[in-house]
C-alpha cells in the first residue's frame, strides 16, 4: 500500500517540531495539528498559516490518529511516499518513530527522470507540470471541502500524489524505490550568481567558486555530488 506524507513544523532548528501532519492512501486522509509544546514563530506561520491559537488544544503528536496509523501500517509491504521525504521522517524521528517500509520520494525520483525542470521545490512542479489542474477532482475523490493553499500539510501530500502518478508515466513503484536512494548528477546550478549555467562550464572557467561551494557544511547531497564529479573533471 501506498501512504503519501507531509508535514509541517514550527521552524527548521534542531529544537522544532511537527506542528501539523497530513497522510493519504488509496481510500481516506488524515490531517491534525499538532503541539508538541514548541512556540510557532511568526516567521513559520507565515509559511504554513497555523497560528498558536490554532494549535493550542492539539495533541501531542503521538497521541494523534496520524501517528497511530503510521504504527499500524508500518509494515515492509507498505510504502511512505513523500516530497523530500527525509525531512519528515527525520521529524517523526524526534518522537521516536523509525519506518520499517519502502520509500519514494519524489523530490529525488522527479530530478532523476525530468531533469529539464531544473527547480524541483513542490510548488514549482506543481505548476511546471500541470497538476494543479486535478486538483479539484482528487479533493472531491477524497470528500474534501476546504480549500487546497501551498505548505498546508494535506494539499502538500495531495500535491505530492499527483506528482507521483505523473511519474508512473515513466517509472514503475520499483524504480521509483531505487532512484529515491541514488544521487542525481545536476547539470544546472539552480541558484546563486551562476544560476541557470553548466555546473562543469563554471568548473572550467571558476574553479574557486566551486570549491568554496563543495567546502560548505549545508549542501544538498546531489549538488555536492555533481560539484565534486565536475571537479573531477
Amino acid at each position: 500500500m501506498l501512504i503519501f506524507l507531509d508535514v509541517e513544523t514550527t521552524g527548521l532548528e534542531p529544537a522544532d517540531r511537527v506542528c501539523s501532519i497530513a497522510l493519504i492512501d488509496e481510500e481516506s486522509y488524515i490531517y491534525e495539528l499538532v503541539n508538541e509544546g514548541k512556540k510557532i514563530p511568526a516567521e513559520a506561520s507565515s509559511i504554513h498559516h497555523i497560528t498558536n491559537e490554532m494549535i493550542k488544544d492539539a495533541l501531542k503528536l503521538e497521541q494523534t490518529q496520524a501517528y497511530k496509523y503510521l504504527q499500524e501500517h508500518n509494515i515492509e509491504q507498505n510504502t511512505l511516499v513523500g516530497h523530500n521525504i527525509a525531512f519528515d521522517l527525520n521529524m517523526l524521528a524526534l518522537n521516536g518513530f523509525s519506518w520499517r517500509g519502502s520509500i519514494i520520494d519524489t523530490l529525488k525520483v522527479t530530478k532523476h527522470l525530468i531533469p529539464e525542470c531544473e527547480l524541483f521545490s513542490l510548488q514549482i512542479l506543481r505548476y511546471e507540470l500541470k497538476l494543479y489542474k486535478q486538483e479539484k477532482a482528487i479533493a472531491q475523490k477524497y470528500g474534501i471541502k476546504d480549500a487546497l493553499s501551498a505548505h498546508n500539510a494535506l494539499a502538500d501530500a495531495l500535491v505530492t500524489k499527483l506528482l507521483y502518478e505523473y511519474l508512473q508515466e515513466m517509472a514503475d513503484e520499483t524504480l521509483m524505490q531505487e532512484l529515491s536512494f541514488k544521487k542525481v548528477l545536476l547539470s544546472k546550478f539552480n541558484f546563486g550568481k551562476y544560476r541557470s549555467r553548466y555546473i562543469e562550464e563554471i568548473a572550467m572557467s571558476d574553479r574557486a567558486y566551486m570549491e568554496w561551494m563543495a567546502g560548505l557544511d549545508d549542501l544538498d547531497e546531489d549538488l555536492r555530488y555533481s560539484l565534486e564529479y565536475y571537479l573531477q573533471g
